[in-house]
């Protein structure tokens, strides 16, 4: 549950195994918990007089020696207080931050982060509305969002402006899952301040991660004295005179103490006492340190506590891409014909491969699969998530067996308490827990130290500030995995459902019936939420049932009743529900469900029908329209390009359009032309485009009767700031200059993302064309291409259209005018736009505008002017005659014009105008490739001029009509 106070899981860095480890370590320290601990700090080191040189030396436990850095004064003989201060913080943050895995006491193989550390894939924007989704959600979400548009950003470059004109950035927000990489992003950043790598222009790093916060939140203190605190080597008189300074506050998510932006007390001197949640905020808006820099990392569910006036650039950190995917496998394994086969494994299962996009399950995985791949071991290979968690589960245990088998809980009493932590804070929507979230399931704090000793892949205790504890799950994943074993276990031993709270004895057939009644209670809980909470529990709950993942689990606990469960009644009430229109996300939670289960009789019919030739006409039921929902988006294949004919016929279009709502909003193209799409049609588009209004870039709606009343609808849609289309097709559509206006006030709102619309066959009038023109002439609007073929424009909207291309010329490149009655009086007013010598036109259309040889003279005229950059210009269906021609052929012989593509299909041109034009080639004949004479008056003459031009071995035209 994302609430304001969730609690954030704890990063997992992409990683690779250790060099100096050459075979598969059977430590329970994985490699990939985040460092967090001051417990193993070496003391700061004393600067004697004059020597300004150390070597900072690590040992690992075993008292090898892995790495020794030397950091050397290179500014002058005698550094000032300051310089010595940076120096020491710098040695401090360094030895804190080098290594991944020091939150574990006794530690025997401590992790270098230079050493395994690979660049996550981090982009710069918002995910849009999908902030309180289920992060698995978000996740398979993700894995339909293309990359090849994406600018990714480098982590050490997310403060630095995009260009030389941009203002310095000094918030940023940083949103992503749990486990996808924000902390190891952050220590990973700290670490190459510290080595003197990279943003040197800091002159102090300060991370505050909100779980050490929430420590601190009820003592009142001021920012100095926080600092002090946090920071033993900083000095109060030191710290007044700091300058340039990077706050980090990491885990946005886990904060526990009201952040009220509108409501706070304003607060500017830092020696002035306050509550922490106070001094964030005033730090935040630029109140307290206005020089500093401010870093901010959330899961996303919390970030909407920051207000949007605060967020100078919000990225996201993606996780792995694909190629990282494999990249990262080929790293972990060292046997490379191992690590191929876990990744071939791992792509034939389209819901274990979406996953790897968190590092952390890629460890998982790893972990798993290196084991039962290895033709030494083998084992059932796992191939839902449910035996994936589950194998992981078993290997801890018997890791924990063979280390610790003295003096410690069995393994079920272990499994027991931490599957009742799991299951009561994720009710709560906690992921980091302190002391009273312990005592209140009835774990003694010590027993906890035993656990995170014990099980360091599963849970662990870290430090926070003054050395206070909290404890947390692995990962979000692993806590939902035990918190449903732990539901599955109290009712197999207990026959209690932690659902109903009702506990009493029931014979073996009555357990399997009610095991069934159970599962059925928890799906009833998960559709209930709203975000999504407990879609992953859910999955694990029902996969848990299956004999084969009870057989696992057997070494580890014992269950009493049943053993063998009959699946076929929550299929047929998972399957009664997808019936019932169910939500698009849930439904698709619902089929994964169905995949733990190991029923695949839907999804097997929908891939059927996708091989049918006449999918149009198939009829399906609403479980068969979810399910190929479900395929389509779950497909391997990128959703590219939609096209609604290809599932419906002109009949039952709107119906259809409907059902696959979800896969046109992950669509990269959608082509709804001539469907007979409706209002009611268009409505429900733009309700499903503006909760996903980040994916489509290119919307085809030509033909289909909208009306004004539609495009006011997406209209909306286009003024969303996520909104990133960039193509929109209206042609025949029934707009008028009402439309235009909701058109136009929307780019207004949001004009940075459109290149290319069509109006074309809409009475638009004028006034519809001098809404547009004034959108035009706004410098941040980037439209490139515009249509306007037969839409009613005449000399006024002419005139409208050369004062944008005045105003604001250098984004518009291709204009289509054809089939408007603009005669020589419009194309003179258009012509005053063309000759403005900033003007970057390079195709305009003008086919059939009533256009004679005056017309054509005004054209001749603007392209002398402004020779440089028109490409295409085509005339054709216009009476020029052998005059106009003339007059466009004196411009082709101007060495400056670039004209390539000249249109003068029935134009009324003789040989007159032929040997014009084989005159201008004669002169110039490096440019013009394409040239249409089609329907003209030419006789032998003329063409035999052309033909003499063709033989010059300098012309370059390819095409002659």
């Amino acid at each position: 549950m994302e609430t304001p106070h969730q609690d954030s899981q704890n990063e997992s860095p992409p990683f690779k195994k250790p060099r100096i480890q050459e075979k598969r370590s059977d430590s329970p320290v994985p490699s990939c918990v985040s460092m967090k601990s001051d417990e193993s700090m070496l003391q700061p080191i004393s600067f004697g007089n004059g020597d300004h040189s150390f070597v900072h030396s690590v040992q690992m436990n075993s008292g090898d020696e892995i790495e020794k850095k030397v950091l050397t004064d290179t500014e002058s003989d005698s550094p000032s207080a300051g310089t010595i201060l940076q120096k020491n913080f710098k040695l401090h943050l360094s030895q804190k931050f080098q290594c991944l895995n020091d939150v574990i006491s006794n530690q025997e193989n401590p992790t270098l982060l230079n050493e395994i550390y690979t660049e996550l894939y981090i982009t710069e924007g918002d995910t849009g509305d999908i902030n309180n989704e289920h992060e698995v959600r978000q996740i398979e979400a993700a894995s339909r969002k293309s990359t090849t548009e994406e600018t990714p950003i480098k982590c050490i470059d997310i403060f630095k402006p995009l260009s030389e004109e941009d203002k310095p950035i000094r918030t940023v927000l940083t949103k992503a899952v749990a486990g996808i990489g924000k902390t190891v992003s952050v220590q990973k950043f700290i670490l190459d301040w510290a080595e003197g790598m990279t943003n040197q222009d800091l002159h102090f790093i300060c991370p505050l991660p909100f779980r050490e916060l929430n420590l601190m939140k009820d003592q009142k203190l001021s920012l100095m004295d926080l600092l002090s605190f946090s920071f033993k080597e900083m000095k109060e008189t030191e710290m007044s005179s700091l300058q340039k300074v990077l706050f980090i506050f990491d885990g946005l998510d886990e904060c526990r103490f009201s952040l009220d932006f509108l409501n706070t007390d304003r607060l500017c001197d830092v020696t002035e006492s306050a509550s922490v949640n106070v001094l964030l905020m005033n730090l935040i808006k630029g109140n307290l340190l206005p020089s500093a820099v401010i870093w901010i990392t959330s899961r996303p569910g919390a970030a909407d506590q920051i207000p949007s006036e605060c967020e100078e650039r919000v990225t996201e950190v993606r996780g792995f891409n694909n190629p990282q995917k494999e990249e990262y496998f080929m790293k972990r394994i060292s046997d490379q014909s191992l690590a191929n086969r876990v990744i071939t494994h791992l792509k034939s299962l389209r819901s274990l491969y979406i996953m790897c996009h968190i590092p952390v399950f890629c460890w998982i995985s790893a972990t798993v699969l290196e084991r039962l791949l290895d033709e030494t071991e083998g084992g059932e290979i796992p191939k839902t998530l449910t035996q994936m968690y589950t194998h992981f589960l078993v290997i801890q245990t018997n890791i924990i067996r063979e280390k610790y088998s003295k003096n410690q809980e069995t393994d079920e009493e272990i499994i027991h308490k931490l599957g009742k932590l799991a299951l009561n804070q994720l009710m709560k929507g906690n992921l980091i827990f302190y002391e009273e979230d312990l005592k209140e399931c009835g774990i003694d704090v010590r027993e906890a130290a035993v656990y995170s000793g014990v099980c360091t892949r599963i849970f662990r205790e870290e430090f926070g500030l003054n050395q206070n504890k909290v404890y947390c799950f692995v990962h979000l994943s692993i806590q939902e995995h035990l918190a449903a074993l732990y539901v599955h276990l109290m009712f197999m031993k207990e026959q209690k459902n932690v659902f109903k709270n009702w506990k009493r004895s029931i014979s073996g057939v009555q357990l399997e019936r009610k095991l069934s009644d159970m599962h059925k209670t928890a799906v009833d809980e998960a559709l209930k939420s709203k975000n999504g909470h407990l879609d992953l529990f859910l999955r694990f709950l029902l996969g848990l049932s299956l004999e084969s993942n009870q057989t696992l689990l057997h070494s580890s606990v014992t269950q009493t009743g049943s053993s063998s469960h009959n699946k076929k009644k929550t299929v047929q009430y998972i399957k009664k529900k997808i019936s019932k229109d169910t939500t698009t996300e849930k439904s698709i939670n619902l089929f994964h469900c169905l995949n733990e289960l190991g029923d695949h009789l839907l999804v097997e019919e929908v891939q059927h029908y996708l091989k049918s030739e006449n999918l149009g006409e198939s009829k399906l039921s609403t479980s068969q329209w979810s399910a190929l929902v479900f395929v389509l988006l779950t497909s391997e294949q990128e959703q590219d390009e939609f096209v609604l004919s290809k599932y419906c016929t002109n009949r039952n279009s709107n119906q259809v359009l409907l059902k696959l709502l979800p896969v046109i909003a992950a669509s990269r193209k959608a082509e709804l032309g001539d469907c007979g799409v409706s209002d009611k049609g268009c409505a429900a588009l733009v309700s499903a485009l503006r909760s996903n209004p980040s994916h489509l870039r290119d919307l085809s709606l030509s033909q289909n009767k909208l009306g004004d009343s539609g495009v006011k609808l997406l209209s909306v849609v286009l003024e969303n700031p996520h909104c990133k289309l960039e193509i929109l097709r209206l042609g025949d559509c029934d707009v008028s200059d009402k439309g235009c206006a909701a058109l136009a006030s929307a780019l207004r709102s949001n004009p940075s993302h459109l290149r290319d619309l069509d109006l074309s066959q809409n009475k638009l009038g004028d006034s519809g064309v001098t809404f547009l023109s004034a959108v035009l002439e706004n410098p941040h609007c980037k439209l490139e291409k515009l249509g306007l073929v037969d839409c009613g424009v005449i000399d006024e909207g002419c005139a409208a259209l050369a004062s944008a291309l005045r105003s604001n010329p250098s984004h518009l490149r291709d204009l289509d005018l054809s089939n408007n009655e603009l005669e020589d009086s419009g194309v003179k007013l258009l012509s005053a736009g063309l000759e403005n010598y900033h003007c970057k036109l390079e195709k305009l259309r003008l086919r059939n505008c009533g256009v004679s040889d005056e017309g054509c003279a005004a054209l001749a005229s603007a392209l002398r002017s402004n020779p440089s950059h028109l490409r295409y210009l085509d005339l054709s269906h216009n009476e020029l005659g052998d005059s106009g021609v003339k007059r466009l052929s004196a411009v082709l012989e101007n060495p400056h014009c670039k004209l390539e593509k000249l249109g003068l299909y029935n134009c009324g041109v003789s040989d007159e105008g032929c040997a014009a034009l084989a005159s201008a080639l004669r002169s110039n004949p490096s440019h013009l490739r394409d040239l249409d004479l089609s329907w003209n008056k030419l006789r032998g003459s003329g063409v035999k001029l052309l033909s003499a031009v063709l033989e010059n071995p300098l012309c370059k035209l390819e095409k002659l009509g």
